[in-house]
């Protein structure tokens, strides 16, 4: 069952807009009382359309077929500033700044059931299904590495190479002309990356934004083995 506690932070989306892009968030806050209200305080102009909590309620906040405030400066598949076209959910999660800690079980339930509910109603592909770390990479970690994304993808929400071998961590590719590819791979995954240049701050939270959502056991920002195969892998999947 769904709860209405409408924000304020909503506008019309713009004429003809097509929501084709679902944003997954933590709330990054003490509580669920605290995140709940600072998204319906007119003077934090930020929301979300739905909050799920980590007993398996949902709350509405704002309308599907109203704009958001929850994707701020964003980036994906050569598109900026999200909130026109997309749906926020936020899932109620301390954070990595708070105490980071595993979703329970029934959260993700509500999760699962709330996402094939939304992709019912608009045409979001597999590849518009992202993370708050995917299109803000420079300053965004939730929903994090311990967000359960394989296990969602076979519900149909969200790409995941399943198949893929671990490499492990070693073999680390530093120099500029070894990284082209991955930062081709990047950008043709949805990411905004340069597609020249040496490792560097930007591309390190790039590769670690990837890491959080496909290869969670090792987040470090390095293009290792096993980064670079999932990496091929999730790039397959994204053309």
């Amino acid at each position: 069952m769904i709860r209405d506690l409408p924000s304020p932070n909503c506008r019309p989306r713009p004429p003809g807009a097509i929501v084709d892009t679902l944003v997954l968030h933590y709330t990054g806050m003490r509580s669920a009382e605290a995140a709940i209200d600072r998204l319906r305080d007119p003077q934090a102009e930020v929301s979300s359309h739905y909050v799920v909590l980590e007993d398996g309620g949902i709350v509405r906040l704002v309308q599907e077929e109203s704009r958001a405030a929850h994707a701020g400066i964003s980036f994906w598949r050569g598109r900026e500033m999200l909130n026109d076209s997309s749906i926020g959910i936020e899932i109620v999660n301390p954070g990595h700044e708070w105490g980071y800690r595993r979703f329970p079980d029934v959260q993700i339930g509500a999760v699962r059931a709330l996402c094939l509910g939304i992709l019912s109603r608009h045409p979001i592909p597999q590849t518009g299904i992202v993370g708050h770390s995917d299109i803000a990479p420079d300053r965004k970690q939730d929903p994090g590495e311990l967000f359960p994304w394989a296990a969602l993808s076979r519900d149909g929400i969200g790409l995941f190479p399943h198949e893929t071998a671990d490499l492990g961590d070693g073999d680390i590719v530093t120099d500029a002309g070894g990284l082209a590819p991955i930062r081709a791979s990047l950008r043709s995954i949805g990411y905004r990356i340069d597609l020249e240049g040496p490792m560097d701050d930007a591309l390190r939270l790039v590769i670690m934004a990837f890491q959080r959502r496909w290869r969670q056991e090792t987040v470090n920002g390095l293009a290792d083995a096993g980064t670079r195969a999932r990496l091929s892998a999730v790039a397959a999947l994204s053309s």
